[in-house]
């Protein structure tokens, strides 16, 4: 009687073995959704200093054109996503692309995403991606229909708006998520040559509701040959608040630390506080203000060759008409006025640079079915 009831034991066991593998095998075989997006950002930018030749400003990565219609950023984007499984490839074209990949070789330039994530663990959604990610430092995105703003603060032009390596990340609840990085660099597909050292960097955002984000980012890492390497330390603070149903305002402060030179216990630091308030009208209007500061005396992030570095404070004003929500038609002022004479004209530097701007931009996504 024991040896029928062991059988039984053991054929029950059996069975539910196989229906937890079939279920496994099926949901790993379940189709993943395919979204496709596209997006375009086509401008026009006049410079009153009216700097030589079509490029305005060295520091400047986006909408970065004198009296000239270009394309700032062409994008087409494919996301893979499945409960086990996910990616995203997505190629650039644009004046963006030129200006902010130019250390990086070949086809490497049109390469805005290429990356893989699995799931590790669905108890705490813990994922593992890999490739070529959106950057975890910054609170603005290449895709200016997601900013308040139409150009690119001084901030986030001068942090990496991409890494290359693998990252982790995980949620201990719906209001927290943690990430942990290794990289190749600081806004790198390849690794600089010589430079023997990966980066590493940190994420730790907090959501306490809807209306409030709470982001502490970090970099650790060299962006200089083994021969000369400097280490740098950095570190991204920003919130972002629906005070109201019709305001919302960002708050940020950057800040790094880097080594003046090998092995010295001497430091260079460069900081960069900003405000970015936005107030919505109706459904088709809205506008935007910024105020900006950034520091860099010793060239660190933006060289000038002048006594004093960058140290200069910005203004803008934006005004965004929306005909639909996958349209926008941008305008904006903006006043920079830094301590040295660092600004391009025609003739010789000044410390004064205004521009007004303009741009369409469209962004449409379509879910693919497989």
């Amino acid at each position: 009687m024991n040896i029928f009831k062991k059988l039984n034991t053991i054929i029950i066991l059996l069975l539910t073995s196989i229906n937890l593998s079939a279920q496994v095998e099926s949901v790993w075989h379940q189709k993943p959704e395919i979204k496709f997006s596209g997006f375009i950002d086509v401008f026009y930018i006049y410079d009153f200093n009216q700097p030589q030749g079509t490029s305005r400003q060295p520091f400047l990565f986006n909408h970065n054109r004198h009296n000239e219609f270009n394309l700032n950023l062409g994008l087409v984007k494919f996301a893979l996503e499945h409960t086990k499984y996910r990616a995203n490839l997505a190629f650039q074209a644009g004046t963006y692309a030129n200006d902010n990949y130019a250390a990086e070789p070949g086809l490497l330039k049109i390469i805005s995403e290429a990356n893989i994530g699995i799931l590790l663990s669905k108890k705490i959604n813990l994922w593992l991606d890999a490739g070529v990610l959106p950057s975890h430092l910054g609170l603005e995105s290449p895709i200016s229909m997601d900013n308040y703003t139409f150009t690119r603060s001084l901030l986030v032009e001068s942090s990496p708006y991409f890494l290359t390596g693998v990252k982790l990340t995980f949620n201990p609840t719906d209001k927290w998520e943690i990430a942990g990085l290794i990289v190749n660099g600081w806004q790198r597909i390849q690794r600089l040559q010589g430079n023997s050292l990966l980066s590493f960097g940190t994420q730790v955002i907090y959501s306490p509701t809807e209306k409030i984000k709470l982001n502490w980012s970090t970099f650790i890492g060299t962006d200089d040959p083994d021969t000369t390497r400097r280490m740098r330390y950095f570190n991204n603070l920003y919130g972002q608040f629906q005070l109201a149903e019709r305001i919302g305002l960002i708050a940020g402060f950057d800040i790094g630390i880097q080594q003046r030179t090998k092995g010295s216990s001497d430091y260079d630091i460069w900081l960069s506080p900003i405000v970015i308030g936005q107030y919505t009208f109706n459904k088709t209007w809205k506008t935007a203000i910024r105020a900006e500061y950034y520091q860099d005396e010793t060239g660190i992030i933006i060289p000038t060759g002048t006594i004093n570095g960058f140290q200069t404070t910005g203004l803008s004003l934006n005004l965004d008409y929306s005909p639909t929500s996958y349209i926008v038609c941008r305008l904006e002022g903006r006043w920079l006025n830094s301590k040295d004479d660092i600004f391009e004209t025609k003739t010789t530097p000044t410390n004064n640079n205004f521009i007004i701007g303009a741009s369409i931009a469209i962004k449409l996504v379509e879910l693919l079915q497989l």
